[in-house]
């Protein structure tokens, strides 16, 4: 199967140079709807989803393979070499900003620039880190996941999306988690959640910009501030919003905060 069909690959948009979207657990290419496009007057911009995830190939899933996120580092390589000639500037959401890192630190030539929204290297906290949760607490959380996928997802989704003020996108995320086969939400999540990748985040050399709300409870902003003082040159940004997808429920922030980037670390004044 090509590597199209496998993730669902869209390339849309014109330019010389690429970007990248890659989705969070449970959700898939079309959350990038209020951002992606900004970008497509000037950039080729490549959309697709996760092996699992939206209109990926679910026969692809190999639990070997995505027993760990290099899996997903794997395919995002892959993508890449389909779609794109000249280092391209990825953006990943939480769980697919960790993906990205580690794809880069494989092939740091492919890479213009990396933009994390709502990352964490781990969700564990760890002596002095304070990753947000307890081993016990996440342990909890997949054991509630294996015995009730759907009411966890009912009951998940919305604390993720947070968005008071708009209850439209806490339905979206949970009819999006509710529609992902449950053998593999349940296997996706036990990797993503027991990740722990700090140990990679010094090697980092790729320009990287982190994203992060200022209310979050799935990655508080003590993560974010780590993950700056630990990644080499990288930037932070912290934008106003109630969750952990700003780029749905805080869409003009969070371009604002990339475009700002963009200009600083290759000179884009498009």
């Amino acid at each position: 199967m090509s590597v199209l069909k496998r993730n669902n690959v869209q390339v849309l948009g014109s330019g010389p140079a690429t970007m990248a979207f890659s989705h969070g657990f449970g959700c898939d290419q079309s959350m990038w709807r209020f951002v992606a496009p900004t970008f497509e007057g000037r950039y080729r911009t490549v959309l697709f989803d996760l092996v699992g995830s939206g209109g990926s190939d679910l026969a692809s899933y190999d639990y070997t393979k995505y027993g760990a996120l290099s899996g997903y580092a794997d395919d995002v390589l892959e993508v890449l070499d389909e779609t794109a000639t000249g280092p391209v500037i990825f953006v990943g959401h939480s769980v697919s900003a960790t993906i990205g890192m580690l794809a880069a630190l494989r092939a740091p030539e492919r890479f213009a620039a990396n933009v994390m929204v709502g990352p964490s290297p781990s969700f564990i906290n760890d002596g002095e880190y304070h990753g947000g949760f307890t081993r016990a607490d996440v342990e909890e959380l997949l054991e509630t996941l294996e015995n009730n996928f759907l009411g966890w997802s009912s009951t998940m989704a919305p604390a993720i999306m947070g968005a008071p003020e708009q209850p439209h996108l806490r339905d979206e995320l949970v009819n999006s988690f509710c529609r992902t086969d449950p053998d593999i939400a349940k296997h996706f999540a036990r990797v993503t959640f027991l990740a722990d990748h700090r140990a990679e985040l010094s090697r980092v050399s790729t320009p990287t910009l982190i994203v992060q709300s200022d209310d979050d409870f799935l990655a508080p902003v003590c993560v974010g501030e780590y993950m700056h003082r630990t990644i080499p040159g990288s930037r932070l940004a912290i934008v106003r919003n109630i969750g952990h997808c700003p780029h749905l429920s805080a869409p003009s922030a969070s371009v604002d905060a990339i475009e700002g980037f963009l200009h600083e670390v290759i000179g884009d004044d498009a």
